[in-house]
C-alpha cells in the first residue's frame, strides 16, 4: 500500500495535477474505492491536494516547486544575483555538474565561454548553454520530467555514475532544519545523492524563500555541503547552522 501510494506521489508531483482517469489508468490492477481512499489518505498527509475529479501536486498549490515556466518568472531579481555569485567560483578546464531548476538556468545563462566539460539534467540549462562554443556539454540519457523540464531516473543516474566532478551546483526545493534540503521527487533525489557524493565541492543554489520548508524526499544536510550561494535574506537560525557545520554562505 505504501509503495502504491508513493508511486502516486510522485505521478502527482511529476504532472502537477492528474485526473481520477489518469490515476485509473496507471494504476489499472487497483479498484476504484481503493484509489479514492488513497487519495484521501494522502490529502490528510498533506501529500497531495484532492480536486474534484483528481489530485494536484501540493507543491503546485503551495508555489514552492512548481512548473519550472512558473518558477522562473518568480523572484527573478534573487536569482540573478545568485547566479552572479556562483559565476565568480567556476574555474576554466574543470568539470561541473549544473542541476536542473529556474536558479541554475539563470547561472547557465551567464556561464562564461571558456573551456569546461558540463554536465546538465536540465533542458533548460542546455537551452542557454547552447550559445557557447567552448565548453563541452554532456547531457545524460533518462526519462523526462515534464514538471521540472529535466532528465531523471536509473539511466540518468547510471549515466552520472563514475564522473568526477569538481564542482556540482545543486538546486534544491525547501531546507528546513529537521529534514534538510530537499525535493518532491525521489528519483530526483537520488540522482542530486549520485552527483554529490562525486563531487569535490557541492554548492547549494538557494533563495531565502525557501527555508524552513519541506518535501517528502530528503536529498542531504549542511554536513555534505561546502557553499550556500543566496539571496543575503537567509535567517540567522539557518546561518548558525551553516556555521556550526562550517558551511561557507555568499
Amino acid at each position: 500500500m505504501e509503495q502504491r501510494r508513493n508511486k502516486m506521489v510522485e505521478l502527482i508531483n511529476q504532472k502537477g495535477n492528474v485526473s481520477f482517469a489518469q490515476l485509473k489508468s496507471a494504476f489499472p490492477n487497483v479498484s476504484e474505492m481503493t484509489l479514492r481512499t488513497d487519495l484521501k489518505a494522502l490529502d490528510e498527509a498533506n501529500r497531495i491536494v484532492r480536486i474534484h475529479g483528481g489530485a494536484k501536486s501540493v507543491q503546485v498549490v503551495v508555489g514552492t516547486d512548481d512548473f519550472l515556466n512558473r518558477r522562473a518568472v518568480r523572484n527573478i531579481s534573487e536569482k540573478k544575483e545568485i547566479a552572479a555569485k556562483a559565476l565568480k567560483l567556476i574555474r576554466s578546464d574543470s568539470v561541473i555538474f549544473l542541476d536542473s531548476g529556474s536558479t541554475t538556468t539563470a547561472l547557465a545563462g551567464v556561464f562564461p565561454d571558456q573551456s569546461n566539460l558540463i554536465y546538465t539534467t536540465g533542458l533548460s540549462c542546455v537551452t542557454e548553454l547552447v550559445n557557447l562554443e567552448h565548453p563541452t556539454v554532456e547531457i545524460p540519457g533518462g526519462k523526462l520530467n515534464r514538471y521540472s523540464m529535466s532528465v531523471y531516473g536509473h539511466f540518468a543516474i547510471k549515466g552520472l555514475e563514475g564522473i568526477n566532478f569538481d564542482q556540482a551546483f545543486m538546486g534544491v526545493t525547501c531546507y528546513s532544519k529537521n529534514t534538510g534540503f530537499t525535493c518532491g521527487v525521489r528519483e530526483e533525489a537520488f540522482l542530486k545523492q549520485t552527483v554529490m557524493r562525486q563531487s569535490g565541492q557541492n554548492i547549494i543554489l538557494m533563495d531565502s524563500s525557501k527555508v524552513e520548508k519541506k518535501n517528502p524526499y530528503s536529498i542531504c544536510g549542511l554536513a555534505d555541503v561546502d557553499i550556500v550561494i543566496s539571496d543575503g535574506h537567509l535567517p540567522e537560525d539557518f546561518l548558525e547552522e551553516c556555521r556550526k557545520y562550517n558551511v561557507e554562505v555568499l
